[in-house]
């Protein structure tokens, strides 16, 4: 089956865009996007530093583009993915009436990290400790997805 996910940060440079980027590295049939829920990067590509420490690893998100999570996208997919509750608290804040679509914690997917969010590498620095945690819920999303 192929799922439609929605990978959601604050300004959609760093965290969201890398978690697309590990995922359909990971499982390219399903359908994928990132956004933020502020719109101050709109139309930029992934910041500089964490395009670099992806590309490390080679998961290419130079194609990305920052863009604002708006209320259609519970339309347009089937799980939408935030990096911390901030962003969750946003993202219900636009969730229409009526909608199903369900909204959880990238970390979720990785208990055994003990990580109840992913921190953000564009005001912590630390770019291989976000894709670290990143790639290991990526690992445990796609496993419950294909169970």
């Amino acid at each position: 089956m192929t799922h439609r996910i929605l990978f959601v940060c604050l300004g959609n440079i760093c965290r969201s865009p890398a978690a697309e980027g590990v995922f359909r590295a990971r499982a390219p049939h399903h359908t994928t996007d990132s956004a933020g829920t502020s719109g101050w990067h709109i139309g930029n590509p992934p910041y500089g530093p964490m395009q670099a420490a992806a590309q490390a690893r080679k998961i290419d998100l130079s194609d990305l583009r920052a863009r604002l999570f708006v209320a259609e996208d519970f339309e347009r997919f089937d799980l939408i993915i935030g990096m911390d509750a901030e962003n969750i608290a946003s993202i219900e804040a636009l969730r229409p009436a009526g909608s199903t679509t369900p909204v959880q914690l990238l970390t979720d997917f990785a208990p055994e990290t003990g990580a109840d969010h992913v921190p953000d590498p564009y005001y912590t620095r630390d770019f291989d400790g976000a894709l670290d945690l990143i790639e290991a819920a990526v690992e445990g999303l796609h496993a419950h997805l294909r169970a």
